[in-house]
């Protein structure tokens, strides 16, 4: 995760999602409103939602925006990446990215964020924009901040 300072815009993006999951321990539940306070909250966005490891590879949860890629290989792909690597990916031209799965040709730039819990991945929080170069490093902390938010409330610590 990054050190770069949460802008206010970020902060107070966070103080909402923390408020909106708070009390509710539910991934699916906290995972589509998380997808939905994003997707409406941040500007530029195409897709915004969260994949779950289940047997190997990440399934698509809930989202926002058009349909989406159902199955990703671990390793494969940003979110594939992502989630093998546990680092967060921030790609800004998802078409010089090796490997890069297509599920909305319309995007360009992507962001994905590992989520662990007790040392083991259970997921992504993955973000696309139809604009080239759309994630700054403020941006990737500020969403790694509300990965957070999202990995406190399933363990019922918000």
């Amino acid at each position: 995760m990054t050190s770069v300072e949460l802008t206010d815009d970020y902060r107070l993006l966070v103080e909402q999602a923390r408020a909106l999951l708070s009390g509710q321990a539910h991934r699916i539940a906290n995972a589509a409103n998380l997808s939905a306070l994003l997707y409406q909250a941040l500007p530029e966005l195409n897709w915004a939602g969260f994949y779950f490891l289940e047997d190997g590879a990440l399934i698509v949860g809930p989202f926002q925006g058009k349909p989406a890629c159902v199955h990703i290989p671990m390793g494969k792909g940003v979110c594939g990446t992502a989630a093998a690597t546990r680092q967060t990916q921030r790609v800004a031209d998802v078409h010089a990215f090796e490997g890069h799965i297509a599920c909305d040709p319309a995007s360009r730039s992507e962001i994905v964020v590992p989520l662990v819990v007790a040392d083991e991945v259970i997921g992504v929080l993955d973000i696309d924009s139809p604009n080239a170069n759309r994630f700054s490093a403020e941006d990737q902390a500020g969403i790694e901040a509300l990965a957070r938010v999202y990995l406190n409330s399933i363990a019922g610590q918000n």
